[in-house]
């Protein structure tokens, strides 16, 4: 099946009412406000860079990836884009502005997002090489002639910046017939992408005046924005330039993990607290969020909660970081840390929609209670255990995974957006789908195809592995919405064809539809409504060509019980059988067992491994998937059977196997950190004795005061652990003199001891029972750096050891330089 993309918009001078009538201004109170009503102003959206570096090099036909990203950033209700240029691939070594197709790409970009009644904040400059993720190509731009620190303190770095912004300002749209400075669409204009001064403070503000100055002379009365979230000692030039706005960045847990990170993160976005907000000229400034994102993640939880944030602390314009265009998002090759996109993460992205809504209605400067308060507010809710985003109100129903809370008003609904199963869809599907009513009994349903992650998006990228493929797929669907009833007729918008709901059932296939209770063609493809048309539809064609299994054994199980088995199995047909074998089977046997794995729902497969088979310490076990005569094995990923005499199994998955009295091994790697910028831990992995297990080394390099170091482990457990009484930690050898040791639990809260060690003794048993709730030291570390590292919690939650997912150790008192601790074994007994 080809790509769709099914009718789009005609390219034509189209502008909404807001953007023809009025611009945006920034009022003595740094509010950003609409010059025609004088109305606050609220954006929320998505940074997006298809025009330049690696997602230009990586797409054939860019602006047809355009056209399909801009029409799902409208069905996401988007209102804001912002875009860093890369001026490497625009300019020329003294700044003058190049025609390129980078340039047309940009233009064709601003005119397409106007259209969809979305505005734009233009960062004019990034300062840096076009290479990310590649290496650097040479474009003669003026800024690969600089160190990112010069190039704004050089003379003719300055000289060329000011050549640049002039002419970029002036620069007219060829698709709009209007200059940049003069676009209704663009809010304003932020002069480069996080600037690295260092030196005289006194420079920098002379360089700010200065590219105002040269904003200025082309007749600008738009907004400029400055970065102030870097270059902290230089906060006071920026407030006291003639600015009206000034950005900052969210990126609450780190970037580049290199993996999927796990946990509950709310306490992480519970504050956005500005060290420097008493600064004079701070209030007078409009607030921006240019970037942000909880990256690393997949969860769909977090967007909604830091957006309450953002408005809490009086942001106006929020911009997530990065929305990855459609045509490359299978492979995440972008931005490794990003993953954003509609049709490949669309839990996270209807986590986005139901976001833009609490841009749009938390007012500016409202406060919540602290966390876990704040998880509820006004319509929202977000929950870490459900992995959900919600917006539930009379007329919006949105949900970024399953839910079983009822909408408020199901009679009074005239949009719906969702994922999976709620008290008003029953889907099987694993894409998002869209319901918005036209008039009584009658709705336009949008219907994604199915995302299937095979892999982890945030490993190392490749254009050659797919992280999440696309699967099309015919499942049944049930609607409750009253102004349907159980009765309603089925329109295909692209193949006119009709069916018919029985008891608000029938079954779908991804695209775009009709739903009426009475027939009418009232309504067609080419029907405006709102800022798309009835007809348009965009979604990556069917790519799963061979066989996935997404499966996690499980770390132990208790011997003599029975095992629940659970896999996501997905392919380019549903499988004939699915069948589960341990290690125990031989070509030469008769009695080989098996279990059978049947699809319970969606891509989902259960079944139970029964005590008899389990035998020793150890579980391993194979799933092979027979299809149309052919048979795949998993984990190693090949065509063969366990059974079939010229098959040789080279990779099980693998369960310890437990008594009761067994202690709970905690294993898996340590992840260390330090809480300050420069200073650093290094480790070195040695063993005792041969037969002993592995001891880390871990020696501290401190640079800084105050210097704290810790240790985080996922604790991977599925035991009941009520009987558990210790904590127990091997150090064979340590110089430093104590230690805080405990859990971070579902909640978020971390509960610890303290602990004296020395080289005297070497195993240490902390009673859990002694556990005190403590703050939650927050890492990776936030950026921007000026942000609360630890969270302290203001509501009492008792521990429960049942509800561990992280150990956490860290170091008491201030630590010397070289300090060392080994670290063996650690478990539960």
């Amino acid at each position: 099946m080809s790509l769709k993309a099914i009718p789009l918009l005609c390219m034509c001078l189209y502008f909404t009412a807001t953007f023809a009538q009025q611009t945006i201004y920034v009022d003595k109170s740094g509010v950003m406000r609409w010059s025609g009503n004088h109305q606050e102003a609220s954006f929320y959206g998505v940074n997006y860079t298809l025009p330049f570096a690696h997602a230009y090099r990586s797409v054939k036909d860019h602006k047809a990836a355009i056209d399909k990203d801009v029409y799902h950033f409208s069905r996401l209700g988007l209102n804001a884009y912002r875009i860093h240029i890369w001026d490497v691939e625009i300019t020329d070594s003294l700044g003058r502005l190049q025609q390129n197709e980078h340039l047309d790409l940009l233009d064709y970009l601003i005119a397409r997002v106007q259209q969809r009644g979305i505005s734009v904040l233009i960062t004019c400059m990034t300062n840096f090489g076009n290479g990310y993720p590649e290496r650097n190509e040479p474009t003669g731009g003026f800024s690969y002639l600089y160190d990112k620190c010069d190039v704004h303190r050089h003379p003719k770095a300055i000289a060329a910046q000011e050549t640049y912004v002039r002419q970029l300002l002036s620069h007219v749209n060829p698709y709009t017939g209007k200059a940049y400075k003069e676009e209704p669409a663009i809010v304003g204009f932020e002069i480069n992408n996080e600037p690295c001064h260092t030196g005289d403070p006194a420079l920098t503000k002379k360089y700010i005046s200065t590219m105002v100055a040269a904003i200025k002379s082309t007749g600008n009365k738009k907004p400029v924005f400055y970065n102030v979230s870097h270059n902290q000692e230089h906060v006071p030039a920026y407030y006291s330039s003639d600015i009206q706005g000034t950005t900052y960045q969210w990126y609450p847990i780190g970037l580049v993990a290199g993996h999927t990170r796990t946990g509950n993160f709310l306490p992480y976005v519970d504050q956005y607290n500005i060290p420097f907000s008493n600064e004079k000229g701070f209030a007078t400034k409009a607030k921006a969020i240019y970037e942000f994102d909880p990256a690393d993640i997949t969860y769909s939880y977090m967007y909604p909660a830091m957006t309450r944030t953002f408005r809490s602390q009086g942001f106006q314009w929020i911009t997530q970081f990065a929305y990855d265009p459609i045509d490359i998002a299978a492979y995440n090759t972008e931005y490794q840390t990003h993953y954003l996109n509609l049709a490949y993460t669309p839990r996270k992205a209807l986590s986005m929609k139901i976001a833009a809504e609490v841009a749009k209605t938390v007012k500016r400067g409202e406060h919540f209670p602290a966390y876990p308060a704040d998880t509820a507010f006004g319509d929202f809710l977000v929950s870490y255990m459900q992995d959900l985003s919600l917006l539930n109100t009379p007329t919006q129903y949105f949900y970024s995974n399953n839910t079983a809370t009822p909408p408020v008003a199901p009679a009074q609904l005239t949009t719906v957006a969702g994922y999976g199963n709620s008290p008003v869809v029953k889907y099987e599907g694993t894409g998002a789908y869209f319901l918005d009513k036209l008039e009584n009994g009658v709705w336009r349903l949008e219907l994604m195809p199915d995302a299937v992650q095979v892999a982890d998006p945030f490993a190392k990228p490749s254009p050659d592995k797919q992280v999440v493929s696309i699967a099309w797929n015919k499942w049944p669907m049930q609607l409750q919405l009253p102004d349907l009833g159980d009765h309603f007729m089925i329109r295909n918008l692209h193949s006119e064809r009709d069916t018919i709901a029985e008891k608000g059932a029938f079954s779908v296939s991804p695209g775009v539809y009709i739903l009426m209770k009475e027939d009418t063609r009232r309504w067609s493809a080419s029907s405006d409504w709102g800022h798309i048309k009835l007809g348009e539809y965009v979604a990556p064609p069917a790519q799963l060509k061979q066989f996935a299994v997404i499966h996690q054994p499980r770390t132990t199980v208790e011997g003599g019980k029975d095992i629940a088995i659970r896999a996501e199995i997905a392919g380019p047909a549903f499988p004939d059988s699915v069948i589960l074998q341990t290690d125990r089977v031989s070509f030469w046997s008769d009695r080989n067992p098996y279990i059978r794995l049947e699809r319970v729902h969606g891509y989902t497969y259960q079944g139970t491994i029964p005590a008899s088979m389990v035998k020793g310490s150890e579980l391993k076990y194979t799933i092979t998937i027979f299809t149309n005569g052919r048979k795949y094995t998993f984990p190693q990923q090949e065509a063969g059977a366990p059974l079939d005499w010229n098959f040789t199994v080279t990779r099980y998955w693998e369960t310890v196997v437990t008594t009761p009295a067994d202690p709970v091994i905690l294993d898996g790697e340590l992840e260390c950190f330090s809480m300050t910028d420069k200073s650093f831990m290094s480790a070195s992995r040695y063993r005792e004795h041969p037969y002993t297990a592995t001891v880390q080394r871990y020696t501290m390099h401190v640079n800084d005061d105050n210097a704290s170091f810790f240790w985080r482990k996922t604790v991977n457990n599925e035991r009941d652990l009520q009987a558990v009484k210790y904590l127990c930690i091997y150090i064979p050898a340590t110089t430093i003199k104590a230690l805080n040791v405990g859990f971070i639990t579902t909640d978020g809260y971390t509960y610890s001891q303290h602990l004296p060690i020395d080289n005297k003794q070497h195993i240490y048993k902390v009673p859990v029972a002694t556990l005190q709730q403590d703050s939650t030291a927050l890492l990776p570390r936030p950026y921007p750096v000026f942000l609360n590292r630890y969270f302290i919690p203001k509501t009492n939650i008792d521990f429960n050891i049942n509800n561990i997912e992280s150990l956490n150790i860290s170091t008491s008192d201030k630590v010397p330089d070289n300090a060392s601790i080994d670290i063996g074994a650690i478990w539960l007994e």
